[in-house]
């Protein structure tokens, strides 16, 4: 007899809790969508913490709500029954001759053991997955993945172990390294990942009878055993203290966990959004960039990461791409270019551009310099030296641009090179992209995970300012973060900042404006609760902040930091500026 439950159910064949066995005996659990006729079918698979029995709307119901508001079409089509969290909706694609599987991970919901984040344990256990689906009767030996955030993550992973039936991969806002993208802005600790944990352990395995019941079974979310919580805290790794523990990229424990991209060749298709900086921005970039792939395409939006996956761009742009790769379908995607862009304007305006490559060629690369005597932005260094300070915690010092005669494109990663000096050893520099309108006021983006995020940011700790002199390029540094160089107290030194991509296209009139702060970006204005993803108040940059200050302390990173300028302390910042 079969160990799962399987039902003919709004016009799908469903097996509920599929048992998968790893090499270790474990069995983990999956669900699978399937078209009740019989046959071979192409597959889309996620393997992740989210809890497959957890209701997308049980789970975040205001971002449910604002995928629903924004796109209504979002619901049209399916009975809505199955939406689960960054995953796709089997109702959307089994009718178009796809299988959908879901697995909960190891440790998560219906499948039990130790819950380990993006480890090496999981990432093998993931690769099993493909193998088992890509080799099931209902299956054509195709399977490709599909996720938002931490689904998208662990492709990168996974694509590297190179599983022989995985044959396509969508990252879909995915970090593609945990240290720079996640946890370590720059070398500055974030306090995300033990804030991030809210959202996954409370569904741990074995929370059983003392969990929540699902309105997609009516069983239990995280069952079916009920575990003491002695025994459920000795089942899983707190991520955030590990965070916090291993400060280089070069720790075993970040190590283990970055991918291979040179043994990335599967074809990808990497989605990014402008808007989230602190995690789903960087890592579709440079990912997209590392992957030794042949056939690779980059897509960058706007708006929250979680509402145009599920609106019809986001589906019918991912069937033109599985239908291609999945199922031999001349869907037209041997047509599209390598890189589409939404180019941003103010007001949530996104402009459709084509283009042949990232960066873009014909990018003209402009510097502008700082200077601390009039806080200015100008196309020339100042004259004579100058130094401005600020305190390590306080809101620093902008540098700002006349009002612009044109309107300014700037579509690309930025850098910054400064010169500073600190009261201590150590200096956290936080960098923040900035324009205002002719009345001052602050344009803001609703970014993935804040409705009132800057332009761009950056991050660097003075200690951690050691380049990696292969992978850095004029307009991206590369830090290696595999030693700590403390600072001489009073000493100038030259610092380069990455700071993440962006596209805006600036009217005439507005300023643009580089702010170098001691502390994460707070908007200006007001900042009332927004409903979303869980955070008590929004001011700029969602959850991604840098409060722990057990890894900042005050007497370290508090202190008084200078910013020089001049002709022998050139600072500047270097525009992506596109032409016309």
């Amino acid at each position: 007899m079969a160990d799962y439950r399987s039902e003919i159910r709004d016009g799908m064949h469903i097996d509920w809790d599929v048992p998968i066995e790893m090499d270790d005996g474990i069995l983990l659990r999956a669900d699978v969508y399937r078209p009740i006729r019989e046959g071979q079918y192409a597959v889309i698979l996620s393997y992740g913490p989210y809890a497959k029995w957890l209701h997308f709307a049980d789970f975040r119901a205001e971002s449910w709500k604002r995928v629903t508001d924004r796109f209504p079409e979002a619901l049209a089509g399916s009975s809505n029954r199955y939406q689960n969290w960054e995953v796709v909706d089997p109702e959307k694609w089994v009718p178009d001759g796809y299988v959908c599987v879901r697995v909960d991970s190891r440790g998560a919901g219906r499948s039990p053991g130790v819950i380990d984040p993006w480890s090496p344990r999981e990432t093998k256990d993931f690769a099993a997955c493909i193998e088992w689906a890509g080799a099931q009767p209902w299956s054509n030996g195709k399977v490709g993945l599909s996720g938002i955030s931490y689904y998208a993550m662990n492709q990168w992973q996974v694509a590297a172990l190179q599983p022989k039936h995985l044959t396509a991969i969508c990252v879909w806002e995915g970090s593609a390294d945990l240290y720079r993208d996640v946890s370590h802005h720059g070398g500055i600790h974030s306090s995300f990942l033990s804030t991030w944990t809210n959202t996954v352990y409370p569904f741990q395995h074995g929370k059983g009878t003392r969990g929540q019941r699902s309105t997609i079974t009516g069983d239990w979310i995280a069952g079916p055993e009920t575990l003491t919580e002695e025994e459920l805290s000795a089942n899983r790794v707190e991520v955030g203290d590990a965070a916090l523990k291993n400060e280089l990229a070069t720790d075993e424990y970040w190590a283990s966990r970055h991918p291979d991209f040179d043994k990335i060749t599967v074809p990808l298709l990497s989605c990014g959004n402008w808007g989230g900086q602190g995690l789903h921005t960087r890592g579709n970039f440079e990912g997209y960039l590392a992957a030794a792939s042949k056939q690779k395409w980059l897509e960058v939006h706007g708006l929250e990461h979680w509402t145009l996956y599920y609106a019809d761009y986001g589906t019918n742009l991912q069937k033109k791409f599985f239908g291609h790769f999945l199922q031999g379908k001349d869907t037209g995607w041997d047509k599209e270019p390598p890189v589409k862009l939404h180019i941003r304007h103010p007001g949530e305006r996104f402009v459709p551009r084509d283009e042949q490559e990232w960066p873009l060629k014909r990018t003209k690369w402009t510097e502008k310099f700082l200077d601390a005597r009039a806080l200015t932005l100008a196309d020339t260094a100042p004259a004579g030296e100058a130094k401005v300070s600020y305190k390590g915690f306080g809101d620093g010092v902008t540098f700002m641009t006349p009002p612009l005669d044109a309107p300014l494109e700037l579509t690309g990663p930025f850098a910054a090179k400064l010169f500073i000096s600190s009261e201590t050893t150590d200096a956290d520099l936080f960098l923040i992209v900035r324009a205002f309108a002719p009345d001052m006021r602050e344009l803001t983006f609703h970014g993935a995970l804040d409705p009132l995020t800057p332009l761009a940011q950056g991050w660097l700790r003075a200690s951690h300012r050691k380049l990696d002199p292969i992978k850095s390029l004029p307009y991206r540094p590369y830090h290696s973060h595999d030693e700590i160089q403390p600072l001489e107290p009073h000493e100038i030194y030259e610092v380069d900042i990455e700071i993440w991509p962006t596209s805006i296209v600036i009217p005439k009139d507005f300023r643009l404006a580089l702010s170098v702060r001691g502390r994460d970006y707070r908007y200006p204005g007001n900042t009332p609760p927004v409903a979303g993803i869980r955070s008590p108040a929004w001011t700029g940059v969602g959850p991604f902040q840098h409060v722990d200050g057990r890894a900042r302390p005050t007497e370290t990173y508090g202190r008084e930091v200078t910013v020089h300028t001049g002709p022998q302390h050139a600072a500047r910042l270097l525009l992506p500026v596109i032409p016309g």
